[in-house]
């Protein structure tokens, strides 16, 4: 499994819970077509949280970078759904920073193959 860690601020005139539908819809997408494994969209609770943290982190996973790919093909490709599914998720944020992760220890150790 892997884990793709979204952290996110939204623009400052952006409503919270119309993040969270565009979400919500964006999400259902992509589990409903097998993209995507499970999801869960966090929010910063009572302002605890050093500087560096946004307010809302939304964590993505997948089953393998077999799957992760094919996510990323579905944003590449030319279908008016996707593109206004995005949109309306992407359009509201302002900032974010983002991360690949996996649980740790894992049975492949990643940091000791090398193909060369």
């Amino acid at each position: 499994m892997n884990l793709y860690h979204c952290s996110i601020d939204l623009k400052d005139d952006t409503k919270a819970l119309a993040f969270a539908k565009a979400v919500d819809e964006w999400m259902f997408y992509l589990v409903e077509r097998g993209k995507i494994r499970d999801w869960r969209l966090c929010r910063r609770k009572l302002n605890l949280a050093s500087d560096s943290c946004r307010d809302f982190l939304l964590e993505i996973e997948f089953s393998d970078m077999s799957q992760m790919d094919q996510a990323f093909r579905t944003l590449g490709a030319k279908d008016e759904e996707v593109e206004r599914l995005y949109t309306n998720v992407t359009t509201l944020i302002a900032a974010s920073d983002i991360g690949l992760y996996r649980p740790f220890p894992d049975p492949e150790r990643a940091e000791r193959m090398a193909l060369i």
